[in-house]
């Protein structure tokens, strides 16, 4: 383990001015952020109702009624909070502010005298602390606690923090393994991670020993879960979970001997997230083995091209290794936004830039096509492949072929737009003497080397153009330290010079280092080889057997009905011909796309008999590819991303 430890970026010094992404976070700022502060107070006409603001008025006696939304209800105002406070630290916004003043005033005066705070089961009057399994009160205080974290480190204000400092200081009087306490944990992990986060910011303790005691004894046998009501008895407040083993919830074995990602997508990377973090933290070198473990099983067996997770929609799970079906995945925004999470955490355990290089498919793929440039319109589900017609059959049920302007689970539009506004997390890293480029995006960033001021500037056009120019200014001109830059997996061939001159600097775990006495304005730049590229899968995945898939850097493509038509599991790509550039200016304000040669099914001369002994008739075809992210802003179509190959 190293005891030098790295850190991510404060937002307060990360500026980004890129225009890729830039787009994506002003969008965040000026449209999505108050949009969703109108869905969680109801005045969004056509959307699903969210109730949160509603219930939180309830439980403070400000208004009567009953509870309504799920028993999780309460974390739509928790994320869009949270993404609010990851706003205000990049940048002031005074109605957002008060927004969100006004929502945690709300949420003050909803508190129980004993730091107790959830909406549900004030409501209700249901027994606390008596159905961890389903009933997500840990769950929620998660997500409260790092909403007032963020918010804390944004505006400086206490208010929140206090508020969730004093639950999280009840649930070290109920949870332990002291007699008279609980012996339990939560049925969805995530308070493991919030209350590292409460600590960091605190500094106490408790909420450390919380977090390890809930990830340590998970699963231990005899399962807590056995002895609760719901189980036992069959009372479930959600249903399905009747039919759910004990991994559904990762509690079937105790984490230490766990070695394969099982159950629900999202509790699984939340929870490695906190076990990922506990390593850090205690430097346990065990714990970060077994997450490693973890990982590789999940990046290398169960993860889609695109960065996302969760092959079964029922249950919103993993399967089986190899087990990655295109059209019926469930792929959850949430479950990308955590494997970025924990991958994020691993790269700053291991210095490793194969996790980094996950964050970035995980980004540039999955996350972005869970938004449409409206900034109002979400997938929660992400598939691979999509026939409208077809979707009619319930087996797909759980894939919507356009985008939504709301949920009644509504985790993914705020987990989408936190993520966003937190982007400068992800790019930079440093400790006491290395500063680390991570992600390549036009930004600036300020950050201390051993008490000396440093400033990284970036430019760049990633990934369509591989050429990244960094600037390097210390504020005492001939420091001493290192910059660790990226060099991506996919990535064949990297030049680097610094002030014109070539350099080769040391290569390890996909960084390269450049340890040197650097003066103002010194200049880095890198030629990355960023070429469009055919990418196959493992022939154990049987779905994309005699199939390829597209990719320029981390970036995926796809056909899109609107380009080539109906049927596009009927196209053919040769891909002894190399892709062509073209830029759309139209395609979401300017994308780069490919133009590629194969050919289709002439479906005019295939007859309209169900079976018959003729072979299908091809035709010559140039198919326009355009990036995953994209589809599904130009109207409901069919749309794909595994082609087949010519033989």
């Amino acid at each position: 383990m190293v005891g030098n430890k790295l850190t991510g970026a404060d937002l307060k010094h990360v500026t980004i001015q890129d225009t890729f992404w830039g787009k994506y976070i002003d969008l965040v700022d000026e449209v999505i952020l108050p949009f969703q502060w109108d869905l969680i107070n109801d005045r969004v006409e056509g959307a699903e109702k969210s109730y949160c603001i509603r219930n939180f008025r309830i439980a403070a006696g400000k208004e009567t009624g009953e509870h309504k939304g799920m028993v999780f209800q309460d974390t739509d105002a928790a994320k869009w909070l949270e993404a609010v406070a990851c706003s205000l630290n990049k940048k002031r916004n005074e109605s957002l502010e008060a927004a969100a003043d006004q929502a945690i005033d709300l949420i003050a005066a909803a508190q129980c005298e004993d730091g107790y705070l959830n909406t549900y089961y004030t409501i209700t009057g249901n027994k606390r602390w008596s159905d961890l399994f389903e009933g997500h009160e840990l769950y929620t205080a998660g997500h409260m606690m790092e909403a007032a974290v963020a918010y804390f480190e944004a505006t400086g204000k206490r208010k929140f923090l206090d508020v969730m400092c004093k639950f999280a200081d009840h649930l070290c009087l109920v949870f332990g393994p002291e007699e008279g306490k609980i012996h339990g944990y939560p049925g969805h992990p995530e308070v493991e991670l919030a209350l590292v986060k409460l600590y960091r910011v605190t500094e106490n303790r408790n909420y450390l020993w919380l977090a390890d005691y809930f990830v340590r004894t998970r699963g231990e046998r005899p399962c807590y879960f056995l002895n609760e009501d719901c189980i036992k008895n069959g009372n479930y407040i959600f249903p399905e979970f009747k039919d759910f083993s004990l991994d559904y919830n990762q509690s079937h074995m105790p984490l230490k001997e766990q070695e394969t990602a099982e159950g629900h997508c999202v509790r699984a990377v939340y929870l490695y997230s906190a076990m990922a973090d506990l390593a850090y933290e205690y430097q346990d070198g065990a714990l970060t083995s077994q997450c490693e473990t973890l990982w590789e099983n999940i990046v290398n067996k169960r993860m889609y091209i695109t960065g996302s997770i969760g092959s079964a929609a029922y249950g919103e799970r993993f399967t089986a290794d190899y087990d990655l079906p295109n059209d019926t995945n469930y792929s959850e925004s949430c479950a990308t936004v955590g494997l970025a999470m924990f991958s994020n955490r691993m790269f700053h355990l291991t210095r490793d830039g194969k996790y980094m290089d996950i964050v970035e498919k995980a980004l540039y793929n999955t996350l972005l096509a869970g938004i449409a440039m409206d900034g109002t319109h979400f997938f929660y589900v992400n598939p691979l492949e999509v026939v409208p017609e077809v979707a009619k059959n319930p087996t797909y049920r759980h894939i919507k072929t356009t985008r939504q302007l709301w949920f009644g689970v509504a985790c993914c539009p705020p987990n989408i737009a936190r993520t966003l506004a937190s982007l400068g997390n992800y790019i930079y890293a440093s400790d006491d003497s290395t500063i680390y480029v991570n992600l390549f995006i036009r930004s600036r960033m300020e950050c201390q080397l051993s008490g000396v001021g440093i400033r990284v500037s970036q430019e760049c056009d990633y990934p369509e153009n591989g050429t990244v120019t960094l600037s390097i200014s210390p504020e005492k001109p001939g420091s001493q330290f290192t910059l660790a830059v990226r060099i991506p997996s996919y990535c064949k061939g990297a030049v680097l010079k610094i002030n014109g001159k070539e350099e080769t600097g040391t290569l390890e775990r996909g960084y390269l280092y450049l340890n040197r006495i650097w003066e103002m304005e010194d200049t880095v730049v890198m030629e990355l080889n960023v070429p469009f590229r055919y990418v196959r899968s493992n022939p154990r995945v049987r779905h994309n057997i005699g199939k390829v898939s597209l990719m320029r850097g981390p970036v995926v493509y796809c056909l899109e009905e609107a380009d080539n038509g109906k049927y596009l599991s009927g196209v053919v790509v040769d891909t002894s011909v190399e892709p062509q550039e073209e830029f759309d200016h139209q395609l979401l304000r300017g994308t780069l796309c490919a133009r590629l040669q194969g050919s289709c099914i002439d479906y005019e001369k295939a007859g309209d008999s169900l079976y018959g002994e003729e072979r299908p008739v091809y035709k010559q075809a140039e198919l326009k590819a355009i990036p995953y992210f994209c589809w599904n802003n130009r109207g409901e179509g069919e749309m794909t991303v595994w082609m087949r190959e010519k033989e």
